[in-house]
């Protein structure tokens, strides 16, 4: 290994490569989307915008959000052998086993599939967007028995998606909710799956390739796969009438990680969790279903007093998802569909200027020269 090469352990602190995307100040609870701050954007935005924003560098007209949004209308529809896998799939599957698989068949459709161009890129992107939340929403409802929801051409990405999910025009609160929480979740910088999208693209490999090592990133329980683990703490607590704070005691006391708290990057709390939680305390008590809110109030509280860890993105999450009526092995492929705005962002950016991404790494094995030794002579 060079002399010059750096050794950081799960490369932190490590800078990878330029990016004109996402901003963070992790000292000071800083995220920004092309220089913005998310509160502007989680505030003001629609996912839509957003979108357009990480791929473009810019908020759009009027005009260019318009056409940007029959762009994405248009590209609302799944081949009819999509639909039969997902019908073929055993309903016991997860659900982001099943993104997984189906985002990369999706390519065997594409009608620019072997085209690597900035303009098929753009627009492979674009029918990802559309059909990521087509598939979460088509699985969901095939699994259950259900007959699928046509999506309606004159309702938003979020508004579409909570109709497609559960058969009825959503509320004005719920899509907004939905779409809050889509924002924040848009994108990330360097984080696991963007980076596993990144190294994927370098290669010269496939837009569909890339997203879909993405997704087999975000699958794991440390980086989307939390939210669901919040929300199971809260159903056990829930379940056996258990105190909030005496159930994570007993978590620490068994040395157990309680997920939702801490991150990487962020010495103060994270600003997308301080929307969530407004959303979950919002949408907790206009539904009757405040108690999730008070018991992650109660934990989020204790754990910054005694372990001084702010909650992160997770950990609201998933009481704000599912008081919208969302089941819990859904939360991460919501999270996916979120991050496919900036998955895809970033892939484009990484081709724009490419070089392929190999880092070294720090050889501890048995010492150099180990001699053969023949079959005959071994112990």
């Amino acid at each position: 290994m060079s002399t010059t090469a750096t050794h950081n352990r799960g490369l932190e602190d490590v800078i990878a490569g330029d990016s004109g995307i996402c901003f963070i100040d992790g000292d000071k609870g800083i995220l920004a989307y092309r220089g913005i701050d998310i509160h502007e954007l989680a505030d003001n935005a629609t996912f839509e915008e957003v979108c357009y924003l990480l791929w473009n560098g810019t908020l759009p007209t009027r005009a260019q959000l318009q056409e940007f949004s029959l762009q994405l209308v248009r590209e609302r529809k799944l081949d009819a052998q999509i639909i039969s896998y997902l019908r073929q799939v055993p309903k016991h599957v997860l659900p982001m086993d099943v993104l997984r698989t189906t985002v990369s068949a999706l390519s065997f459709f594409d009608p620019e599939e072997k085209i690597n161009t900035p303009e098929a890129n753009r627009a492979k992107a674009t029918r990802l967007i559309s059909q990521i939340a087509m598939i979460v929403a088509s699985y969901d409802r095939i699994r259950k028995g259900k007959p699928l929801v046509e999506p309606d051409r004159t309702l938003s990405h979020a508004a579409n998606f909570l109709l497609m999910l559960t058969g009825e025009r959503p509320s004005e609160t719920a899509t907004r909710a939905l779409d809050i929480a889509l924002i924040l979740q848009a994108d990330h910088e360097l984080n696991a799956s963007t980076f596993a999208a990144r190294v994927t693209a370098a290669t010269l490999s496939d837009m569909h390739s890339a997203v879909t090592s993405a997704i087999g990133a975000l699958k794991g329980p440390l980086h989307g796969g939390a939210n669901e683990a919040v929300f199971k703490i809260l159903v056990e607590i829930d379940t056996n009438g258990a105190d909030p704070v005496d159930y994570i005691k007993g978590m620490l006391a068994q040395k157990k990680k309680v997920p939702g708290f801490g991150h990487r990057v962020y010495s103060t709390e994270d600003p997308r969790a301080t929307h969530l939680r407004q959303m979950s305390r919002e949408l907790g008590y206009s539904s009757g279903q405040a108690k999730w809110f008070e018991y992650s109030k109660k934990i989020e509280e204790y754990i910054n007093k005694e372990k001084k860890l702010n909650a992160n993105v997770d950990f609201y999450a998933a009481s704000t998802y599912h008081t919208l009526g969302i089941e819990v092995d859904l939360f991460t492929p919501i999270f996916a569909m979120s991050r496919m705005s900036g998955w895809t962002a970033h892939v484009m950016e990484q081709l724009s200027d490419n070089r392929l991404i190999r880092p070294r790494a720090e050889y501890v094995g048995p010492a150099y020269p180990t001699k053969y030794v023949p079959i005959e002579k071994r112990g």
